[in-house]
């Protein structure tokens, strides 16, 4: 059976980049804690200030599924939408 990749693209207003980064890298603390989470990464690319990449690794849909219903996620949804300014997931199978 194939993990499931994501990689996250978001683009930010700047000014609410601070914000972001220190919601999302509690996010992927608690993440990485989940039954199924092999990797899960905030990563701040050097040459674009205005955005922050995830790249998280489950083992199997199951596992995805119910990091999905977390109620952190609608929680930190809700908080982080207004300071986006574009959103990209990409899913990957890897072997």
């Amino acid at each position: 059976m194939s993990r499931i990749m994501i990689v996250v693209e978001f683009e930010l207003k700047l000014e609410h980049k601070n914000d972001f980064v220190s919601l999302m890298k509690e996010h992927a603390r608690l993440s990485q804690a989940e039954d199924g989470c092999q990797q899960f990464d905030v990563l701040l690319p050097v040459d674009e200030p205005n955005k922050v990449l995830f790249v998280e690794a489950w083992r199997d849909q199951a596992a995805l599924d119910v990091h999905s219903k977390v109620p952190r996620m609608t929680q930190n949804r809700e908080k982080y939408t207004p300071w986006l300014s574009g959103r990209k997931a990409t899913r990957c199978l890897a072997d």
